[in-house]
């Protein structure tokens, strides 16, 4: 069928792309093209298409010497003097894509209003991504990983900007992406994200930073602030203690000097190295990364007055940055929605909003920002959608819904896999999720499957034990079931995106 299809190509190359692509769409069987991902080089035809097995790139030229360099893959030869190549959607060939057509490569999206972070553990939710993101105005950042994720799955920050360029091109999406090495820690992982080309860094300040002196009394923090050298001591009491700073019309928020000396003894250390980690940043890329700094894997809230400090504190060292993610009040857990006083909440964000148009308008983050339903309009209205928001399992729970739905006995097994190795993952993951309320499997019928992805305890079950799953013995029937419902994985992450975005406030494109 392969032969087929190439042989069918060959007329063709030398016309249109739309006519390419319409003869694409016409076609059926066994393999077929992805119409979006019909690109012509000279020549030659590049796509990618699809059998029962999985995608593959396959270009199509007239002749030998039409065939672009850089590709890698099975020559197949043709009648009347053309040539085909059936490629791996690999790293060889990911790079050529990059070379070819500049515009697969993500990029920097620091002059952006509205990013989402798109974390897809699968290499396969960013077609049902781009989907949405065409819907709205908004700039999906595609390829999003951290340490911990990776090492749960198997993969690599340069597979993972691979898949995300595959995607890219097979939907014929010229519209910008961006990619972020997540919640990095050490320069050493920073310069790995970065040579996998990721432009956005976000930075994660919690081994750093002296969070456990947000629960010292006002005389161990005095302690611990004398220590500091006196020229520092100098000029937080100066700059800091007992001052109100306007931040608005009517919005004005005071540091106290306890809360002066409290905030130098939780962020000062860690603010010197976000500025070791900027200077960094511009020595390999100039101006052409996204630096995102991460306060919120901590357990208690960022107040608003500690917020002020850290970003006056990164103005002063001239730290340039994107977006900032504070710890918020109240519950943000994965795969479910806010958890707190939503009143409060709506008061601290206020300030937070404030406080981040005042210095320099970078967006404010929201982290393990998906299915926060509840707090979106809030967030969405105080920012003016200037914002950050930071996705990740929820696309990864989406697959799995999938999955309960259209192959019941893999969700089975899938499931119970999730329960064996939950006690691990807990500690890798804060959540409160009591799971003995889920039902027990073979009390439910087949049918009954897909409700638990709208049980919080269940989600949250099947959230944190993706690594046991994606590695372990169900990992080829996951994956090959993922390729049989190709079509309705898309179009369930393209929905779930887009009550997102619509809550958010943004507006359509």
């Amino acid at each position: 069928m392969l032969d087929d299809i190439a042989e069918g190509l060959v007329p063709l190359v030398t016309k249109s792309e739309e006519r390419i692509k319409s003869a694409m769409v016409m076609t059926s069987g066994a393999v077929s093209v992805y119409p979006d991902s019909v690109h012509k080089l000279g020549s030659a035809a590049v796509m990618i298409a699809r059998d029962d097995s999985g995608r593959f790139l396959l270009i199509v030229a007239d002749c030998e010497a039409a065939l672009p360099v850089g590709f890698s893959g099975r020559r197949l030869e043709l009648a009347d003097g053309g040539v085909a190549l059936q490629g791996a959607l690999d790293a060889v060939n990911a790079a050529a894509l990059r070379r070819h057509f500049p515009w697969c490569a993500p990029r920097s999206l620091r002059r952006e209003r509205t990013t989402v972070g798109c974390g897809d553990r699968l290499g396969l939710a960013s077609r049902g991504h781009i989907a949405a993101a065409r819907k709205f105005q908004v700039s999906p950042v595609l390829a999003q990983q951290s340490m911990r994720e990776l090492s749960m799955t198997g993969r690599t920050f340069q597979g993972v900007v691979d898949d995300a360029v595959f995607m890219v091109f097979e939907s014929d999406y010229r519209d910008g992406f961006g990619a972020d090495g997540d919640h990095l820690k050490k320069i050493a992982d920073i310069d790995v994200a970065l040579a996998a080309g990721m432009p956005m860094i976000t930075l994660d300040l919690s081994e750093v930073m002296n969070a456990a002196a947000g629960d010292w009394d006002d005389e161990r923090v005095a302690a611990a602030f004398a220590e500091l050298p006196a020229d520092v001591r100098s000029r937080i009491e100066t700059d800091y203690a007992d001052r109100e700073f306007v931040i608005g019309d009517g919005v004005a928020v005071r540091i106290d000097a306890a809360s002066a000396r409290r905030c130098a003894v939780m962020y000062l250390e860690a603010l010197a190295f976000a500025g070791e980690v900027y200077r960094h940043l511009v020595e390999k890329r100039g101006d052409e990364f996204d630096l995102e700094i991460s306060i919120d894997e901590t357990t208690s809230p960022t107040l608003p007055s500690h917020h002020l400090f850290i970003v006056r504190e990164l103005r002063r060292a001239g730290v340039e940055f994107s977006s900032l993610a504070p710890r918020f009040v109240g519950e943000f857990q994965k795969a479910i929605d806010y958890i707190g006083d939503l009143g409060e909440f709506e008061r601290q964000f206020k300030l937070h909003a404030a406080i981040a148009k005042a210095y320099g308008n970078y967006k404010v983050s929201v982290h393990s920002g998906s299915d926060k339903f509840a707090v979106y309009p809030v967030i969405g209205r105080e920012t003016g959608g200037f914002l950050h928001l930071k996705t990740a399992g929820t696309s990864w729970l989406v697959a799995v819904e999938v999955i309960a739905r259209h192959d019941p006995e893999l969700y089975r097994e899938m499931h119970r896999c999730a329960l064996d190795n939950f006690s691990d993952m807990l500690k890798l993951y804060h959540i409160t999720a009591d799971i003995t309320k889920i039902p027990a499997l073979d009390a439910l019928a087949d049918d009954e499957l897909p409700a638990l992805m709208a049980m919080p305890e269940a989600r949250q079950l099947l959230h944190i034990t993706y690594g046991p799953i994606l590695t372990g013995a169900l990992r080829e029937r996951f994956f090959r079931a993922l390729h049989r419902f190709e079509k309705e994985y898309d179009a369930a992450i393209e929905a779930h995106f887009d009550r997102h975005l619509g809550l958010l406030g943004i507006p359509a494109r």
